[in-house]
């Protein structure tokens, strides 16, 4: 274990996790609200980064795969820990379950909440939930590797570690000109969004605020009633666009700047994705019209699209009480839940890509059993997939669910009904929010026991990080080399 490495990149991160604290930090100023609540992390994230700094300041080797797991296993510890304080310094949360709760919350784009009203905490803390959601949307190593010249060595470890998807797409020469070009689309979809809701009456505030939360697939909102707030049908449209938007593989967003619009169309994950989409948008409208649900197509349509959105991106925003809707309609909502947006996207979820290839492989097997002599190869945008990978997509899916099926006995343990703790798990873990029963999009986890706060954090953490970083601690020998 190369330690000095270890020590260096990791103070190098908690460096700029202390320069982000900066921006909560002028909000508290302006609004003349407490400052130490994001003073007193910033100089003990700037410390930290300091003293590993000069521990770790020579290091001969570069880091390598452990390394990077390690690494971005305690900087998303730090960043959920360092997060949490602000809610105590506050006065926001009166424990540090709580805090630690809506911190992990917030970095893990989950958007799951303790608080029954978010409009009564000052703007400073409105602001850092949102905040928490845009920096970990895209990976707060992502945005590292892109800006820390001290992790310009073994960058690519972190990067892998830390992104959603089998793989990591080198789409620049240099892994540090990969995280740019993510950062600079998420950042200009970020300031797209916030000018269109502004076109439509939100103020600044609101509309920076739920573009941080809209882009990295979070939820957060600054009002109770959440986008339902506003009865604008704009807003609503706007907000629906950009969560679909945000479901897609970002690296086919910097296809389309290259002009490489052949490599789109033949996306077979994208493809599926919107043909999901459409798909889950048309049945949910269906149901809603036949259950008389709302007064015409329009609003069935509205309604529809957008919680189909928000839950099949992971997002968790709300405009309606989808507990409340026909049988058929919260079934297909419970799937949207589960399988989430495409790899290299912030949604949560099982991810299109794993679904697409899992059915797939469903599909050859049956054949197979049909006609034993038959070779079915398997493909994902016209490339075959190796066996190496086919293993590691059937491994994943069967540690999510192993994680989900541990955490609803877990949950239900805690005296919780079994839908609640079932819709709690999946939701946490595929860092989506709202759920169904006590979870629900009006309610809030506020209720759940300490205990099981801090224990949906880590799951939360174990989702974002696409449960295999999580599972590496685990394997006897694995930080030791063995």
């Amino acid at each position: 274990m190369n330690i000095q490495s270890l020590l260096r990149s990791t103070a190098a991160v908690c460096a700029g996790l202390a320069v982000v604290f900066l921006l909560p930090l002028g909000v508290a100023l302006l609004y003349s609200e407490n400052w130490l609540a994001f003073g007193i992390p910033l100089i003990g994230l700037g410390t930290l980064g300091a003293a590993g700094a000069i521990v770790g300041y020579r290091s001969p080797r570069p880091l390598g795969p452990r390394e990077g797991v390690l690494i971005v296993i305690v900087t998303w510890t730090i960043a959920c820990v360092s997060g949490a304080v602000p809610f105590m310094i506050s006065g926001a949360t009166s424990t540090f379950a709580d805090a630690l709760f809506e911190s992990a919350s917030g970095f893990t784009t989950t958007g799951s909440s303790i608080f029954s009203d978010v409009e009564s905490l000052p703007r400073s803390i409105l602001f850092w939930r949102s905040l928490s959601h845009w920096l970990g949307g895209m990976g707060i190593l992502v945005l590292a590797v892109a800006i820390l010249p001290a992790l310009g060595v073994g960058g690519y470890q972190l990067l892998r570690a830390e992104a959603p998807g089998p793989e990591v797409e080198r789409l620049a020469p240099r892994i540090t000109q990969t995280a740019k070009v993510f950062w600079t689309i998420y950042a200009g979809m970020t300031s797209i969004q916030t000018g269109l809701l502004m076109l439509g009456g939100m103020d600044a505030f609101d509309a920076v605020n739920h573009a941080f939360a809209t882009l990295a697939t979070g939820g957060f909102s600054t009002r109770n009633a959440s986008i339902a707030a506003y009865e604008s049908p704009y807003i609503e449209w706007v907000v629906t666009s950009f969560m679909i938007l945000s479901g897609v593989n970002f690296a086919l967003y910097y296809r389309a700047l290259m002009r490489q619009f052949r490599r789109i169309r033949d996306d077979s994950e994208l493809r599926t994705y919107t043909c999901y989409i459409v798909g889950c948008i048309a049945v949910v409208t269906v149901a809603l019209l036949a259950g008389r649900t709302y007064s015409g197509p329009a609003e069935s349509i509205r309604y529809a699209a957008f919680q189909v959105a928000t839950l099949a991106t992971s997002t968790g925003f709300a405009t309606a009480d989808y507990v409340a809707w026909p049988g058929v309609a919260r079934g297909v909502l419970l799937v949207a839940l589960l399988v989430g947006g495409c790899v290299g996207s912030t949604s949560g979820g099982v991810k299109m890509l794993h679904v697409t290839t899992l059915l797939k492989i469903v599909g050859r097997q049956l054949r197979q059993l049909s006609h034993p002599r038959i070779v079915v190869t398997i493909r994902i945008n016209n490339v075959p997939l190796t066996a190496r990978t086919e293993t590691a997509i059937v491994g994943f899916v069967v540690l999510y669910l192993a994680v989900v099926a541990i955490s609803t006995i877990v949950v239900a343990g805690s005296g919780t009904d079994l839908e609640t703790a079932l819709s709690a798990s999946l939701a946490v873990i595929g860092n989506v929010g709202p759920g169904f029963g006590q979870v629900g999009p009006t309610l809030n986890y506020g209720f759940l026991p300490d205990g099981i706060k801090v224990f949906l954090s880590a799951v939360m953490v174990t989702g974002r990080l696409e449960v295999y970083t999580v599972a590496l601690l685990f394997v006897p020998g694995y930080l030791r080399g063995w």
